[in-house]
């Protein structure tokens, strides 16, 4: 079965455009290094919940909006391997940087790993 990695992230909607270039270049470089998939995807109806929520998950603030996004991989030791050529690759050097100009707030991410489970 895959492996996937998945993302939610608050994203300011003046940054969309930066924040898909980001995604279109860092996205190219994990193909190439064999992902199967890598997905975007903008929130177009999630709403805030009663007690768990997207927006509530990555503290959704005025003027953001939230997304979805996936990696898809053969398989989590596919996952290792890619992710290890992915950091290591010198395109990834400018948006890895501490101090670079992230258009989203890392501090709120959510990110982990998942076996999938059913896959049809």
């Amino acid at each position: 079965m895959p492996y996937v990695d998945g993302f939610v992230v608050p994203v300011p909607r003046a940054k969309i455009d930066a924040y898909r270039k980001m995604a279109q270049d860092a996205g190219k470089i994990w193909r190439e290094h064999g992902a199967l998939q890598f997905r975007e995807c903008v929130a177009e109806d999630v709403k805030p919940g009663q007690l768990t929520s997207f927006p509530q998950a990555v503290d959704l603030q005025d003027g953001e909006v939230v997304f979805f996004s996936w990696i898809v991989y053969e398989s989590r030791a596919a996952r290792d391997t890619i992710n290890d050529k992915v950091m290591k690759d010198p395109r990834m050097a400018d948006m890895m940087k501490p101090d670079a100009d992230v258009p989203f707030d890392v501090k709120r991410m959510i990110y982990g790993g998942f076996d999938v489970l059913v896959d049809l």
